[in-house]
Order: structure tokens, then sequence, then C-alpha cells
């Protein structure tokens, strides 16, 4: 046990002296290094740090802004126009689908009509897998191909056209494949005018806008986009949309294809609110270079037959939506249920709205000017490197820089002598010529 007090007093200095430290202020050594070369480029790498965050961080970023990003957002579309194919005239309420005016819609350019298909008994598609024979052999009986078009017969017979035969099912016939007729309606669609109503909402700044002006008159009914002159007219005719998208309107009328109609709220809310405009863009966003997956089809499947007068060709408001490519309208022929089947190929609109909205925030100013005071300092890390590394005199510049003092085991960690004792300091004398030839 005497053997442990004698490191108590040194124990309780020890502590004494960290406890004393503690409240000590330190400040960093300054050394002026009188180098042309290294000058410029300290201040070189000063005034690029310096531009960035003026520049960049503060005046294209707005990182003085406290900011939003994805507005609430509500849209209401109308289609106007009417169009027509070899024998029929369309209006609104037959080529647009859905009709309810929301955000993603299609305009029906052509259609593949296979008409007066009735249940019975005909030759199955060539396209089917596994269909085309040579016997009855060759065809099962009450076999169901989910790709078909109907309950196998057991039959080989004659296809529609040339010399090939193919199972006999007993379905909707003829088969699309037996005999569709193709119609084009995209004659006037280009003419076609859509109406894009947009609101948005940024709740964070409580601030609320619209794109089209308010205006008392009949300003809608007789105006249309122009970016530069007039954006608050949302009505967008159907032939400048597929042109701003950088396609060409028959071609993607025949195949159908997708179009996003994108627009841009980007909001500078410490300017008034005249200054926050909608931007919009228009782009293909299907990938017309993908054969297997290019264009654009769809079904609309009534889920009753409906009675009407043959050849009348008006949807079933009971009708489902479906992303198959195909839909049906049903009639009635001497008390026979008869159908006319179509394959429509469209234009589908979809819209999207996003957007940025910023406002002055002292909180994101004060960590962005601390940030760019704190990236200054680069410039010294740098140069010291330099003098230490490259220089032809960087052990004078280390002699300078670094002061050696000899650790005693009764100090805190890290700290120095006592006040009254003094630093045990390299005694080599300073270089006359010092640090002004580096």
């Amino acid at each position: 046990m005497a053997a442990t007090h004698p490191k108590a007093p040194t124990a309780q200095r020890l502590a004494q002296g960290c406890w004393s430290a503690f409240w000590d202020y330190e400040t960093p050594k300054v050394i002026v290094v009188r180098n042309r070369r290294l000058g410029v480029v300290y201040r070189a790498v000063q005034l690029l740090i310096l531009l960035y965050f003026v520049w960049y961080v503060f005046i294209v970023q707005k990182s003085y802004q406290d900011s939003e990003t994805g507005p609430e957002s509500s849209i209401i579309t109308k289609v106007k126009g009417i169009t027509q194919s070899e024998h029929k005239v369309w209006d609104v309420e037959e080529y647009v689908k859905p009709p309810e005016g929301g955000s993603v819609f299609s305009i029906i350019t052509r259609i593949e009509v296979t008409p007066f298909q009735t249940l019975g008994a005909c030759p199955e598609s060539i396209r089917v897998p596994n269909t085309t024979c040579h016997l009855d052999a060759d065809c099962t009986a009450g076999e169901l191909d989910m790709l078909g078009n109907g309950l196998r017969t057991g039959r080989c017979v004659p296809y529609y056209h040339g010399e090939a035969k193919t199972c006999e099912v007993s379905g909707w016939c003829p088969v699309e494949d037996g005999a569709a007729v193709s119609h084009f309606l995209g004659k006037m669609a280009p003419n076609f005018t859509i109406l894009i109503k947009n609101s948005i909402h940024y709740p964070k700044f409580q601030f609320s806008k619209g794109n089209i002006a308010h205006r008392e008159d009949d300003y809608l009914r007789r105006c249309t986009f122009d970016q530069g002159f007039d954006p608050y007219c949302p009505i967008f005719r159907l032939g400048f949309i597929v042109e701003q998208a950088g396609e060409n309107f028959t071609e993607l009328a025949h195949r159908g294809g997708v179009i996003g109609v994108i627009i841009n709220w980007d909001c500078d809310l410490d300017l008034p609110s005249s200054h926050c405009n909608p931007k919009y863009s228009f782009r293909r966003l299907d990938p017309k270079h993908v054969p297997a997956s290019s264009g654009y089809n769809f079904r609309y499947l009534p889920r009753v037959p409906w009675r009407g007068k043959m050849g009348q060709w008006a949807l079933h408001s009971a009708g489902q939506r479906s992303l198959h490519p195909r839909f049906a309208k049903y009639y009635r022929v001497n008390s026979t249920t008869t159908r006319t089947l179509i394959k429509a190929y469209g234009i589908r609109i979809d819209v999207i709205v996003h957007g940025q909205a910023g406002k002055f925030s002292l909180i994101p100013t004060i960590i962005n000017l601390a940030t760019a005071l704190t990236s200054i300092g680069v410039g010294s890390f740098l140069c010291d490197w330099i003098l230490l590394t490259f220089m032809n005199k960087n052990k004078v510049y280390s002699h300078k820089k670094f002061d050696k003092i000899a650790d005693t085991p009764d100090r805190c960690v890290g700290q120095g002598l006592p006040s009254s004792e003094s630093p045990l300091q390299d005694s080599t004398p300073t270089d006359p010529k010092g640090l002004a030839q580096l």
C-alpha cells in the first residue's frame, strides 16, 4: 500500500493541469511567406472558391432559399374537333377515351374493323401458336388456347385465304385476321384542340396558381397557346403537340404512341407572383425504336350486348377500359346477336406536372455562408502542402511552422509546460535570409 502513495500527488497534479488547460485559448501561428508564385496559387484558389459559391451556389442554385419540390396539382382536359373515316363521321364522344377529362387520355387515329361477327364455327387465326393442321387428328376437340379466339371443335378446315388449313374454333366468327379492314381517322386529327387546365399549390409557402388567365370575356374561345406571347392560354392543337415532340404525325397516327406534355412550375417566391409562369415541353414517352413495345393501342369492351341498329357505332356507357387492343360494339340482326370488333390505335397524352418553389430563409443562408468561409481555407491547406513537399526551402518552412517541445509525464496529454517554465525549443539560429527566398 505504501508504494501507491507517491503516485497520488502525480495524478492530482495531472488532473489539475488538465482542468487548467481546459480554459486556455489557442490560436494558430501566422507566418508570412513572400513568394510570388505561391501567392498567385493561393489567391487563385481563393478566387475560384469564391466564384463558385457566389455564382453557382447563391445565384444559380439559390441556396439562400428554403425550397419545396413536387407541387400539389390538379389537371382537367377537354378535347374538341370532329374527323371522319371512309364511311363515318367521328365526334369527341367516340374517339376520346376515357371521356372523363383526366391527366391521361387517348385519341383514336386508326381502327381495324372486323364487322358482322356472330357466334359460330370458323377457322382459327393462323397467328395463334400450334393452330395449323393437315388432318382432323391434328386438332384436339375441346381444347382452349388462351391466346386463341374460341374452343376447338376437332376439325381441320381451310383458312380464309391461301392453301393453309387451321383448326376450327367455336366463337365469334369470322376471326379478326380473316376479315379485318383498316380505317384511318387521322386526316383531320392534327386540328383537334386540347384544353389542359392545371392548378398547383405549394403548401409550405401557401402559394397557389393556375395556368389560365383571369379574364371574364370569351378569351379561351379565340386563343391558342404561344409560349412567348400567350402562355396563359392552355389550348393546344394536337398537331402542334406532336410536332413539338419531334414526331411525324401521319406515322404516329398509324402506329400509335405516347406523348408527354410536361408542365414545369419553377417559382422564385421572393419575386412577385407574376414571375411564376408555367413552362411547357413535349416529348415522346414510348420507345419507338423498339419494335416489340413501340406504338399504342387499346380496347373498350362493353359488359353486355347493346341492342341497336346494325352499323350504329355509339359506344356502350357501361363498358370497362383495358390495355388490350380491342373493343366491340353490339347490335342485333334478325334476332341474332352481332358485333363489330375494333382494334384501335391512337395517340395517348400524358400530362405530367412538376416544379420547385423557393423563398429566402435565414437558416440555409447562414449554413451556406459558413460553408463558403470554411472552404476558402482550402487555399491555405494546398499552399502548405506545396511548401512542405515541393519547395526547395521546405525544411526551413517546416522549422518555422512547427515548434517542437519536450513532453513531461506530469502534464495533461497535448499541453505545454506551466507558464513559469520556458518551452524547450530548438536552439538552431534563425536563417538570416529567412523565408523571403522560399
